[in-house]
């Protein structure tokens, strides 16, 4: 299967990307976390902050406060025990365990890593992993890599200037053991949820931040240690509490780098890791779309200019709202993702407008594809079919951030072909008052990116979706992220073709009852 028609059916047409006979291996199932063996480490801290409701100055962090910055960005919260739902086939008993983090992902499986080069004075200058089950970072390799990082990045961030970055990668059989084929686009949301967390955590501890989607590849997960069969960075992101230059015009000779020039710089390491299954099967598709996605040298970097989309529609000015204060440890503890727990509620003009707002301006970062943290348009909005919100009539409506307002597409109540365009049926929508679809481009940059463009939209959908998610929790309301949907249907009733747009993910949201389940933090 050639990359494009893949892509277009891991969209569209989800039931031929996957062979129809594929079986889940529950007792061989991969760990959710991955664990290296016979390598330094390095305990953090357990005595994370019970609150992060107000931003810190910026300081240069120690260890413990980097201990507290990854647990929540990405730490292990709660644990969960619950009864499966009836004909649920994951837990032969029935009986259901689980160990939470701040942010969801597809099935619980966390296919996403976390990897650190950190310069703090009281730890020695490496590369890290950091151990999601013990609490830990786990030194990879020693060393300061200052220039060899900059240089994959195409020498567009002063490297030397910040106290660390993030790699954000996948481990691609996480979640294909699972959803097959399918695990490719949940990977790349996956990895947005977690950096979407991420910036929003930065925010709290007084550490600047930018995003890059564009390096090369292959000298990066060189440099970690990582083969490109298993797992890839998606993401780098460089800390900052001092004045950086974030992206600077590169020059001649760093054009010409190449990642193979890279990997000559440093020797390869092979670290003994477990992921528990026995047998991993191949995912040829996923590697073949990630090598075709590899950036070899600085020469394919692209900057996109994106233009506000410009919809028809009847106007409807949203109240004027403050953005909103909440406590951002809370707000991790308490979100949760409904199912069939929805309850019907009517919901506010101002909660509505308040849930927008904050969604939409907390999106806003640096990122190496406009390099820029004004309000420019985003790459990715919000579509939202309401129904029982006060003040505003039932149908499908486009949000203007920058006019802060509502377009009406489609009036009327579309619960029912929602419903019908989930053939999971494990939400009832019609106890469901705002239900949102994350929209991007429909060919997603691909003339400008190439196929790498797929996976950035799948990434700047997830931060946007992390986002409305933490406003929904601090509103006292529950979202659920799902991609079982018919996303033709979906653009069907916004009208999104004449649009160039198509729907990325869907999230209802909405009140919630409890759910019968024992839950308890895992803090001190």
């Amino acid at each position: 299967m050639n990359p494009d028609t893949f892509l277009h059916n891991l969209h569209f047409d989800i039931d031929q990307i996957s062979p129809p006979d594929w079986e889940v291996d529950w007792d061989d199932a991969p760990l959710a976390y991955k664990l290296y063996r016979g390598l330094p480490v390095v305990p953090l801290s357990l005595e994370v902050p019970l609150s992060l409701e107000e931003c810190e100055a910026p300081a240069n962090p120690d260890l413990r406060r980097i201990g507290h910055f990854l647990w929540y960005t990405f730490g292990l919260n709660q644990f969960s025990q619950s009864v499966s739902p009836m004909g649920s086939n994951e837990e032969a008993d029935g009986f259901m365990q689980s160990l939470r983090r701040s942010v969801p992902s597809g099935g619980a499986l966390y296919p996403n890593e976390l990897y650190m080069f950190l310069k703090l004075d009281d730890l020695p200058e490496g590369i890290y992993h950091y151990d999601v089950l013990h609490h830990r970072l786990v030194l990879l390799r020693k060393g300061n890599f200052d220039s060899y990082i900059a240089h994959a990045l195409g020498n567009r961030c002063d490297v030397s200037s910040c106290f660390g970055t993030v790699f954000v990668t996948t481990m691609f059989w996480k979640n294909y053991f699972k959803y097959n084929n399918f695990a490719y686009r949940l990977q790349g949301l996956d990895a947005g949820v977690v950096i979407g967390q991420l910036l929003e955590v930065t925010k709290r501890f007084g550490f600047a931040a930018g995003v890059y989607f564009q390096f090369l590849d292959r000298a990066l997960n060189h440099l970690l240690g990582l083969s490109d069969q298993e797992e890839s960075v998606y993401a780098v992101i460089p800390l900052s509490v001092e004045p950086t230059s974030w992206f600077a015009n590169r020059s001649s000779r760093d054009e010409m780098a190449t990642a193979s020039d890279l990997c000559q710089e440093v020797t390869s390491i092979d670290n003994n890791y477990c992921v528990r299954s026995i047998k991993v099967k191949e995912f040829p598709i996923l590697t073949s779309i990630n090598k075709a996605s590899m950036q070899e040298s600085a020469k394919s970097f692209r900057q996109i200019i994106t233009q506000e989309s410009n919809c028809e529609g009847r106007h409807l000015t949203l109240p004027p709202v403050k953005r909103i204060s909440y406590d951002l440890a809370a707000v991790c503890r308490e979100r949760f993702s409904p199912d069939m727990d929805f309850v019907s509620g009517k919901v506010s003009q101002e909660q509505l407008a308040a849930l927008l707002q904050e969604a939409t301006e907390s999106y806003l970062y640096r990122n190496d594809l406009d390099m820029a943290l004004e309000k420019r348009a985003s790459r990715v909005t919000l579509y939202v079919c309401l129904n029982n919100v006060e003040g505003i009539p039932d149908g499908a409506y486009y949000y203007d951030r920058d006019a802060h307002s509502l377009r009406e597409l489609n009036p009327g109540d579309h619960r029912l072909a929602l419903q019908y365009g989930m053939p999971a049926g494990n939400v009832n929508l019609y106890q469901v008052p705002l239900c949102f679809h994350v929209a991007g481009d429909k060919d997603f940059y691909r003339t400008t990116l190439g196929y790498r463009g797929y996976r950035i939209q799948q990434m700047e959908a997830g931060m946007l979706v992390q986002r409305l998610l933490l406003a929904a929790t601090a509103l006292g309301m529950g979202g659920h992220p799902l991609l079982g949907f018919d996303v033709k249907l979906c653009d069907d009733i916004y009208r999104m073709d004449t649009q160039g747009k198509t729907s990325l993910i869907q999230i209802p949201i909405g009140f919630y009852r409890a759910r019968p389940w024992l839950r308890g933090n895992l803090i001190s």
